[in-house]
């Protein structure tokens, strides 16, 4: 009980707890604002988190990650235009019943059910990500070499419209992640003759450039793009009949999310749309869906959130990010001198509660953040683009270059945002480029340490039934597309 009374202790800290606050507003603000996303603001908030310690400084990041996948709920069902990309589903039923002159009672549905999804999520990661943990202490590099192969095949489903092209850009990741002087070699590689180049390319910018810049280019096309705006809202709480109708509804959908979210490279997104379709298979009025179906909102939202807590239990217990979002967090676990996955559990498991803290303060502060300022949210989406895009472009080029005052920093982050732009225009998804360039070292030093132990045989990989397992659903994850393609 020692480290859960000092990891709640140290969040219960008047700082962390402004800091955690900050991290809420920010991430609602940033969800209710179409086309800024939790992953970019994250990303943003990267470099300048190296002022901080490292308990407030992951902590304000878990905050806004929670509150930024509610926040995309408030334009999805206002002006039927989600801030994020979890909350595309939540609009589907959500704009309808706004329409209709029920804007408060879907945002009210919204914010209850995301909350208690993210709270169950959270009791999900208190109880397995120890026992996740206790099983990967067992782990030699043949067992992460087998895990990390896994999590880059589940790039396939992570976002965009096909999964050749995620592969493909998880396979760029990788490839970026090699650039610099092998550890086990001493061999310089890609380095091109730069000196900057010879410790390899920090992800820091790249991280900025290819969410926020990049976002940057893109939104600039939709510059003189006008939604309809629902004006009349009055937030309440859900009714008892409410409850009623959608407790199962939340249920369901929260252990999907939590499920999704603890699968390496899947997300909020996926167990949005998971839990959408299931509400309405199960639901006894089917033809409510898409004409303002309470169901409709509360199971998007509840499992959207649960995804959050879910994705956290691979990135702290094993290292392995479960989303866009936590890879970046693992990026800053990294950067203040964290040894993500068994050992971290072993080591600072307050540090773990911590973040545990952290993330259930949050749920509890977006909720009343969304029912008491949602109508002063809704005002936010107001804002010109001419004025917020050159805003975040300032951000972006402070943090690039703070992160390690280095001129050439800033022209990755710029190389990095032009690529992003093109990814997206093309239907490759960033997410995926993301998860290779920080898997991408973990894959290749493992691989190196197993081939020195294995003496360059590869069939001894076969010796393990763990690395057997995780081959197996590599296959199942490569082969699954094209099986879903035939069917």
């Amino acid at each position: 009980m020692d480290p859960v009374i000092q990891g709640l202790t140290l969040v219960l800290d008047p700082f962390n707890i402004a800091l955690v606050f900050g991290g809420v507003l920010i991430g609602v603000i940033v969800g209710a604002l179409p086309g800024l996303s939790s992953p970019m603001a994250v990303a943003l908030l990267l470099p300048f988190s190296i002022t901080l310690d490292p308990v407030p400084a992951v902590c304000m990041m878990a905050a806004l990650y929670c509150a930024g996948t509610f926040g995309g709920s408030i334009t999805a069902i206002l002006i039927n235009a989600p801030g994020a990309p979890p909350a595309a589903a939540t609009a589907l039923d959500g704009y309808p019943m706004a329409k209709r002159g029920e804007a408060g009672r879907a945002l009210g549905l919204a914010a209850v059910a995301s909350a208690l999804g993210g709270v169950f999520s959270l009791v999900v990661l208190l109880f397995a990500a120890p026992l996740l943990a206790q099983l990967a202490l067992k782990f030699r590099p043949p067992e992460y070499f087998a895990l990390t192969v896994f999590a880059l095949s589940m790039l396939a489903s992570i976002s965009g419209t096909s999964s050749l092209r995620n592969l493909i850009a998880g396979a760029i990741g990788v490839l970026i992640g090699t650039a610099g002087i092998h550890l086990t070699t001493g061999v310089e590689r890609f380095t091109f003759g730069i000196y900057e180049m010879t410790e390899g390319i920090s992800f820091v910018p790249v991280l900025i450039g290819l969410f926020a810049m990049g976002e940057l280019l893109g939104q600039s096309q939709a510059l003189k793009l006008t939604y309809d705006r629902i004006t009349s809202i009055v937030i309440k709480l859900p009714s008892r009949g409410d409850f009623r109708r959608v407790r199962s509804t939340i249920l369901r959908s929260s252990a999907i999310g939590s499920f999704i979210g603890i699968l390496p490279a899947e997300g909020a997104t996926v167990a949005a749309i998971m839990g959408y379709n299931e509400a309405k298979r199960w639901s006894k009025n089917k033809q409510e869906f898409g004409n303002g179906a309470p169901e409709g909102i509360a199971g998007p939202e509840a499992a959207n959130n649960a995804a959050t807590g879910g994705a956290m239990v691979p990135t702290l217990a094993l290292g392995i990010p479960g989303s866009a979002t936590t890879a970046i967090i693992l990026a800053a676990l990294i950067m203040h001198g964290f040894r993500p996955g068994p050992y971290l559990m072993q080591e600072t498991p307050h540090f773990i509660y911590a973040i545990f803290g952290a993330m259930l303060l949050a749920n509890v502060m977006f909720l009343g953040i969304g029912l008491g300022g949602a109508k002063l949210f809704a005002r936010i989406t107001l804002i010109p683009r001419q004025l917020l895009w050159p805003a975040v472009f300032v951000f972006s080029m402070v943090g690039a270059y703070s992160f390690a005052s280095s001129q050439f920093d800033v022209w990755v982050m710029l190389i990095a945002g032009v690529v992003g732009f093109l990814m997206k225009r093309h239907g490759f998804a960033p997410a995926p480029l993301v998860m290779g360039l920080i898997l991408g070292k973990l894959v290749e030093e493992s691989l190196s340490q197993s081939m020195i132990m294995f003496d360059n045989n590869w069939f001894r990989f076969f010796e393990s039934p763990i690395v057997d397992f995780f081959f197996l659903m590599t296959a199942i994850g490569l082969l699954w597309p094209l099986f879903k393609r035939q069917r």
